[in-house]
């Protein structure tokens, strides 16, 4: 399968979008196709040899749309260049239609207006003054002002209005009338009416003003709703300007010496030398191999005090280096770096569709076929209760041009699109918009210790023999098991052998290595002479399966170990217990506070480990977590959060906010992210794993699991304003147009109340870049306690 993003322009509201997926949806080889019309933008999967670009651009074109530029990978710089070009091109023209509208239908009205009032006579003179007297003379000069109003209205008419009727035409001709057909009806019928007068074909009033302000209004308002839209896609072009488009390689002269060149980014290589220089942005993830310096990440990671980096630190695409000079290796290009990656999920992201829109679409589908049908009754009922063809068919024109299917089918895409730009910009990124809409229900969020609510870099705290035979010596025992763990890659070895080291204790040389998940480590220790020995080194669970019994005293300094909050390794030889090794993890700095923060929104915590449960009691206290799911094999942990889902689900627990989080590192949770109704993957950097889980946190700091949530729970605020204003609207103020409220300036209101409606969604959409911020968390000294009582019971009872 192959992904395409297509730049679209020519839709004014979501069942333009619709009639774009019909036509391409059609192709065969064509798998799926999401067209956003906040970004108008079309992202197409479909299969090479099948179906190819130039098909699905010309299916598109065919259905009456404009692909403005070449097709390029979903979130490359090609593609949004692509994008930009025609936004403004689109732009330039709209403003261009806006002002000859506006420079036209302004005389239009005021002239229009004057004689309707009297006000003509006073400037003008008499010949202008309402009837009575110079009969002859005066229908003379009214009609001069017709003819005059005729010809400053006309120019509006085809110029202004020409795109309404084309895409009107063409909306109609795929059988999906969209906003386009109301605006050309309604205004066509103003104008249309009035040249019947001006002919002499009927008596009346002409209504040339009408015409020419209901197109210029409108106008306008499209105008400034594709310029605020633009700024709802921002984020995205800000973050892809991060990457340089020249960079400094070092290539060898003849000598064996280095010289700079200066050379697109395009052009750069895994394993080329690059040189950054103080202010300048590094051009490729890599590995600095020569030179210090303090590199600032925050534009990807949110991170706002720069990280010190030397030789073996990474280095990611975008960043700025601050200091000294770096020389770093090519590792990641183009399409491949953490820039591109964290802008192509973007871009997947905010053109994905939100369950909450098919409401929108549904009613979308429908809207234009029965606002037609209710200018036409209102139309009949005004003529067949009074008579008057002129007030029929000013309520008619006002029902069809007050009516804004553009408000619903911006309403939750323009939202979208802004949270998930906000997102980017904080460093939380969101897989699509389901994960958006559902991390704002989360009720419940269950948290990994080590790695996530801790540093993730435990410590030996004390060394405790148990017999004396198969370990003489704390040293002893710390070289055996140092000796079993040196080759795994958890976090308790990894510490068991850099305490060995601390301590300037060789390992035991050992083999037949074998790790049991959750349990521990097995090994074979050579020593002196011909003999081998088996040392296990892990949990309590392990020594049990093994048979090694547990005396008195082991347990009572067991006991004492984990009252203090220590995770216990034990270690075995030969089937006997020769001693125990503390650890302990320390919490990060920040997870008091983000506990405190999540408990302040009203949701619950939870900690989900496989350490003991009183050395998990001891985190949960310090950091106020509420509940502890302790001694939890990693295989089983999604199994509990499926629990945790079903006790949510029950039909007493149900609720708006009833889904439950996962918290973990993105790698080794990622069975119970997925589980989860929300996978929470938090990392740092290139460490993160970018598509690992529904929400990405770009650098370890639980802080970001809170802005996350305030970010989905505004959004989806945000969301819901805009579908409530888009109702209400409509069914405000057709019925007030078929009514008649607004007597004969009612097309005229309506035509600035229409535009007025779209700019309300895109204006309260873009609030959302000011509801959200990064730093720090503002708790007050009460909050950041985050007293709370610690429950290790049944999962059932994790919603509260």
């Amino acid at each position: 399968m192959s992904q395409v993003e297509l730049p679209i322009s020519g839709m004014t509201c979501a069942n333009c979008a619709r009639a774009v997926e019909r036509a391409v949806k059609k192709l065969p080889g064509v798998t799926s196709v999401n067209v956003n019309l906040a970004s108008e933008r079309a992202t197409v999967e479909y299969t090479p040899g099948v179906v190819s670009i130039a098909h699905i651009v010309a299916a598109i074109r065919k259905a009456g749309y404009d692909v403005p530029a070449q097709p390029a990978d979903l979130g490359s710089r090609a593609a949004l260049d692509a994008t930009r070009a025609a936004r403004q091109a689109e732009l330039a023209q709209r403003r261009r239609r806006a002002i000859v509208g506006l420079l036209l239908a302004l005389p239009t009205f005021t002239l229009s207006m004057g004689r309707d009032l009297g006000l003509l006579g006073l400037v003008l003179g008499p010949a202008f003054a309402p009837p009575g007297g110079h009969a002859a003379h005066q229908a003379s000069e009214q009609a001069v002002l017709n003819w005059l109003l005729f010809a400053l209205a006309l120019p509006v008419q085809l110029y202004v209005g020409w795109p309404f009727y084309t895409h009107g035409y063409t909306a109609l001709r795929n059988g999906a009338p969209n906003m386009d057909v109301l605006v050309a009806l309604g205004s066509s019928a103003a104008f249309g009416y009035s040249c019947a007068v001006l002919l002499g074909w009927v008596d009346g009033h002409v209504y040339f003003e009408t015409a020419a302000v209901i197109l210029a209004l409108i106008s306008l308002g499209k105008y400034l709703e594709a310029r605020a839209k633009g700024q709802a896609g921002a984020a995205i072009e800000r973050l892809l300007d991060l990457t340089p488009k020249t960079a400094r390689r070092l290539r060898p002269r003849a000598d064996g010496s280095l010289e700079e060149e200066d050379v697109p980014v395009a052009s750069i290589n895994i394993g080329d030398l690059l040189v950054a220089r103080p202010g300048e942005r590094i051009a490729a993830d890599g590995v600095v191999v020569a030179g210090h310096s303090a590199v600032d990440e925050s534009m990807i990671t949110g991170e706002s005090v720069p990280r010190d980096k030397g030789p073996g630190d990474t280095v990611i695409a975008g960043t700025v280096n601050r200091e000294g000079v770096l020389r770093y290796e090519a590792a990641r290009v183009g399409q491949d770096t953490v820039l591109a990656q964290i802008v192509r999920l973007v871009a997947q992201a905010q053109g994905s569709k939100a369950p909450i829109q098919a409401l929108a679409d549904r009613v979308s589908a429908v809207f234009v076929p029965a606002v037609m049908l209710i200018a036409i009754g209102t139309f009949a009922a005004w003529l067949a209760l009074g008579g008057d063809f002129q007030r029929a068919m000013i309520n008619a024109v006002a029902v069809l041009v007050v009516a804004c299917p553009c408000a619903l089918g911006l309403a939750t895409p323009a939202a979208i699109m802004v949270g998930m730009g906000r997102g980017a910009e904080l460093g939380i990124l969101f897989r699509n918009s389901a994960a958006l809409e559902q991390a704002a229900r989360v009720g419940l969020i269950a948290f990994d210790k080590t790695g996530t609510l801790t540093q993730g870099r435990p410590t030996v705290v004390e060394v405790v023999v148990l017999d004396q035979t198969c370990a003489p010596t704390p040293d002893a025992l710390l070289a055996l098991a140092a000796g079993a763990e040196q080759h795994s890659e958890h976090p308790l070895a990894q510490a068991i052998v850099e305490a060995a080291k601390a301590r300037a204790i060789q390992p035991t040389p050992t083999a037949q290595f074998r790790a049991l998940p959750g349990m521990g480590v097995f090994a074979v220790a050579h020593s002196t002479g011909d003999n081998q020995r088996t040392i296990a080194v892990g949990s309590a669970r392990l020594m049990a399966q093994q048979g090694v019994a547990l005396d008195e005293r082991a347990e009572a300094q067991i006991a004492r170990l984990q009252a203090r909050g220590c995770t216990v390794m034990l270690v075995a030889v030969d089937g006997r217990l020769a001693g125990a090794i503390g650890l302990r993890d320390t919490a990060r700095p920040e997870s008091r506070t983000a506990i405190a923060a999540l408990k302040q929104r009203g949701i619950r915590t939870l900690m989900l480990t496989g350490d003991n449960a009183p050395a998990a009691r001891a985190v949960a206290e310090e950091l106020g977590i509420d509940e502890v799911l302790a001694e939890v094999m990693p295989g089983e942990k999604a199994a509990r959060i499926a629990a945790l889902k079903l006790a949510a689900a029950a039909p007493r627990r149900r609720s708006a906010r009833a889904l439950v989080a996962m918290v973990g590192d993105g790698i080794n949770d990622a069975p119970a992210l997925a589980e989860a109704d929300v996978g929470i993957a938090i990392g740092s950097g290139t460490d993160v794993a970018i598509e690992a889980a529904d929400v990405t946190l770009m650098r370890s700091d639980l802080r970001q699991v809170v802005q996350a949530i305030d970010l989905a729970r505004a959004t989806a605020r945000g969301i819901r304003q805009n579908l409530f204003w888009a109702f209400f609207y409509n069914l405000l103020l057709i019925p007030l147009a078929a009514l008649g409220v607004f007597q004969q300036y009612g097309p005229i209101l309506a035509a600035g109340a229409m535009a007025s409606s779209s700019l309300f969604v895109v204006g309260n959409s873009l609030r959302l870049r000011r509801q959200v911020r990064g730093g720090e968390l503002n708790l007050s000294a009460q909050q950041k306690a985050g007293a709370g009582q610690i429950r290790d019971d049944a999962p059932s009872t994790a919603l509260g």
